[in-house]
């Protein structure tokens, strides 16, 4: 093997992919400020205005019935409290968003989950006065695919720190947390680690492997000219 050829490759190729240790350093860093600078996730735990179980007079067949959808398929029901009173939140096949029926008179009101999200939002923010400023469907900057749950109701509180919360009447919690200081944190975490400043997430991923695979193929080389110049044995 020619050690002049790997001496010079291994040079330059660790000079144009030490970007990638840059990188992946400057995340590290990054990564144990936000540690120490923000609470850990919410905890997926059902939250709302309590209920009062004794005034629950429908059923959860009559509840179906009171359903648009003739002969609904139904994969999943929930009670909840909403405002101090019981409904129920049903899921069918056919519907995207989750119905509510209250479990009170039977009536429907579209209503609710906007409501129920409100409810989860203002208790966990410790009675703040929110206003919704966002239904997500989709992931985007903020809210990423590592929160995993969608959809999502967004809500601001309008204070000095920017203080807002996402909601998941799904779940009936606060999916994410985050206001000015510690989305500027998770910013620069996401443009180190993840390349997030690329938009397009198939060029983002090329991106990320050939940075990586370079690195891979200098340590690599680093290792060939360890073995290959050596000290000679007489």
């Amino acid at each position: 093997m020619n050690s002049r050829l790997i001496r010079k490759l291994h040079r330059w190729l660790g000079l144009a992919f030490s970007l990638s240790v840059l990188i992946a350093s400057g995340s590290g860093v990054i990564h144990n400020v936000m540690t120490r600078t923000q609470a850990p996730p919410p905890q997926a735990k059902p939250s709302g205005g309590g209920m009062d179980v004794n005034a629950i007079k429908i059923t959860v067949a009559e509840a179906v019935t009171k359903l648009p959808e003739p002969n609904p398929e139904v994969q999943a029901v929930n009670l909840r409290g909403i405002g101090g009173q019981p409904w129920y939140q049903i899921y069918t096949k056919a519907s995207r968003a989750p119905q509510y029926v209250s479990a009170v008179d039977g009536r429907l009101d579209p209503s609710r989950d906007e409501a129920y999200a409100a409810e989860i939002a203002k208790n966990f923010l410790a009675g703040a006065e929110v206003r919704k400023t966002d239904f997500l469907t989709a992931f985007n900057t903020e809210y990423l695919n590592i929160f995993r749950i969608l959809p999502v109701h967004r809500f601001d509180t309008g204070d000095g720190l920017d203080t807002r919360v996402y909601v998941s009447t799904t779940t009936g919690s606060v999916t994410r947390h985050t206001d000015r200081q510690r989305q500027f944190e998770a910013t620069i975490f996401t443009m180190f680690h993840k390349l997030g400043f690329i938009r397009d997430k198939d060029l983002r991923d090329l991106a990320l492997t050939v940075l990586t695979f370079g690195t891979f193929l200098v340590a690599c080389l680093g290792i060939a000219l360890f073995f290959i110049t050596g000290p000679k044995k007489r």
